[in-house]
């Protein structure tokens, strides 16, 4: 795995995610049931991850004050489970795989073998969580293992962090059955990202997004003739 370090909602973070399928999409490549490529998901990621690169960052962001409340309060869940763990937790801001091509925002790194992914829910939600923690961490099952998959770690705890109920954290351990579907999964989707880009003039061909960094620059007006192409073909069959 390679460890960018930034500042997770960060314009750099943003430029690093730029034409990748990331871990918390992959449910939009591969049903999470099933196990089965989903081609209406796919296109419709894809042509999110297009829009996105030509832009330079995300069409639309949640607001500042409600992304400021969410760091602070995945500061005081990774507080708590470092306590109650014991552990000490790496922040970082984003990690891709060895090629480059599929990449993961942890909340954080534990030790050598583990990862961590907090999620902050409504009062009800997180009341189920207490209720069925299981099926908490099964809902988010094609995320963590797509975490596990870039980073090659052996586990993964989901947390439900609020601030007035108890936690709940479940760890997960890597289903080489799951990775080993998801994995060919994101790769052919990276591929026909990137094929994408190229056809429409967004990347250079002979240099392609080696660095993940290269955002908008460079972008070409799409002629009418090229925008009128069915992209659609370009999405993999299952």
């Amino acid at each position: 795995m390679i460890v960018h370090e930034c500042r997770q909602g960060s314009d750099e973070w943003h430029r690093w995610r730029l034409g990748k399928p990331t871990a918390s999409q992959l449910h939009r490549i591969l049903t999470p049931k099933k196990l089965e490529v989903s081609k209406p998901g796919a296109f419709s990621y894809l042509a999110e991850c297009v829009a996105e690169f030509v832009n330079g960052g995300p069409i639309e962001s949640a607001s500042t004050l409600y992304m400021e409340r969410g760091h602070d309060q995945e500061a005081e869940a990774i507080a708590a489970y470092e306590f109650e763990r014991n552990v000490d937790v790496r922040v970082v801001g984003f990690i891709t795989n060895d090629a480059g091509t599929i990449g993961c925002s942890p909340d954080g790194l534990v030790g050598e073998d583990g990862g961590l992914e907090i999620k902050l829910l409504k009062l009800d939600n997180h009341v189920k969580a207490l209720l069925r923690p299981q099926a908490f961490a099964d809902s988010h099952r094609m995320q963590v293992q797509g975490a596990l998959l870039v980073t090659g770690r052996k586990w993964w705890d989901v947390m439900a962090h609020n601030p007035v109920l108890p936690s709940v954290i479940v760890r997960v351990e890597r289903d080489e059955e799951v990775i080993g579907k998801l994995e060919p999964a994101a790769e052919t989707f990276a591929v026909e990202l990137n094929e994408t880009l190229v056809r429409f003039g967004f990347k250079k061909p002979e240099t392609g997004d080696k660095d993940g960094n290269e955002g908008n620059e460079g972008v070409r007006r799409v002629r009418d003739d090229e925008g009128s192409r069915d992209i659609s073909a370009l999405i993999a069959t299952s």
